[in-house]
């Protein structure tokens, strides 16, 4: 054989395109996991579509995890982002729903992957990003027993998980595949990470009317910016559905979270005497190092007619 002098040499790699997002799989297939080429990753497990992770490029969490979170799908998630629908809490007066545990059966069931997609840009790893899609619906082999049982509707759900180099979008789809109506809600029980909630500072509720769960006589609106200083469950209905809440820490910007078709924001932290009564809730001091954000629909509810679907997300960007 002749060598040629001006032999073509082998590749590598595709010139001119950037590497793109991986995802795995855990070797139980009860998690997802996919990761930017820049080192930002999101974790999903399929009990409940919970996310249980989100770190950026340093490999620094952003959402705050219970060390007793039951990870085995013997129960809700406590902490990362679990999924309520189709009741927020308890609705003991509301026929359709008042029989459901609390906060409905999305984050108790098992989720089907659907697939993956990535950014059109390929030639960039500043707009990298992946997107994960799950399902759940009536007929699906995973849905929680107790749910077929005690809410006969026909529906179908399809929740996307999207991760970027500065933020993380969650969204969910909801179809009423019957022909019964029925009745939801909708809320992303988002768990964010924080050094110390004393230092916290909420920007972006000023004047807005709430519910105080906690102490009812207390709802008149605040000026910003809202601290924490006791337990807090508070659902804010803002005057405009696409105001942004800015969380601050020790006085510099943290997360910015924006909404996409969801009226009200909850606010919470159990404080002390809440999470010493969660066996979940570890450490009992945990609360110091969370706060939860969560946009929703659930200060009423969306009533879906057969065929009828309704679609609602959050977008929470690194400040």
């Amino acid at each position: 054989m002749v060598e040629r002098a001006n032999k073509p040499k082998t590749l590598v790699s595709t010139p001119g395109f950037a590497p793109q997002a991986t995802v795995t799989f855990s070797e139980d297939n009860s998690r997802v996991r996919a990761e930017l080429p820049t080192g930002e990753s999101v974790e999903v497990l399929l009990h409940g579509a919970t996310v249980i992770s989100w770190k950026d490029a340093a490999g620094d969490e952003k959402l705050w995890l219970s060390d007793a979170a039951k990870l085995d799908g013997s129960k809700a998630v406590r902490g990362g982002i679990p999924l309520v629908f189709p009741v927020f809490g308890t609705a003991p007066d509301h026929e359709q729903t008042k029989t459901l545990p609390q906060h409905g059966f999305a984050r108790t069931s098992r989720w089907e992957f659907l697939g993956k997609s990535t950014s059109e840009d390929s030639f960039s790893l500043s707009s990298a990003s992946v997107k994960l899609d799950f399902g759940l619906s009536s007929a699906a082999a995973g849905l929680d027993p107790l749910a077929r049982e005690r809410w006969p509707y026909a529906f179908n759900l399809i929740y996307s998980v999207t991760l970027t180099r500065d933020s993380l979008s969650t969204g969910l789809v909801v179809t009423n595949d019957g022909e019964k109506p029925f009745d939801c809600q909708v809320l992303f029980h988002t768990y964010l990470r924080v050094k110390d909630i004393n230092e916290v500072a909420i920007a972006g509720l000023a004047s807005t009317p709430y519910v105080d769960k906690v102490s009812p006589a207390a709802s008149a609106p605040h000026d910003d910016p809202l601290a924490i200083a006791a337990e807090t469950d508070r659902v804010y209905t803002p005057a405009s559905a696409s105001a942004a809440v800015t969380v601050s820490e020790s006085g510099e910007p943290k997360f910015r979270i924006t909404r996409d078709n969801l009226s009200d924001v909850v606010v919470w932290n159990p404080w002390t005497d809440k999470a010493a009564g969660m066996a979940d809730f570890e450490p009992k001091d945990g609360f110091r190092q969370m706060l939860c954000i969560e946009p929703g629909s659930v200060s009423g509810w969306q009533v879906l007619e057969q065929g009828d679907a309704f679609e609602g997300a959050q977008t929470i960007t690194l400040a």
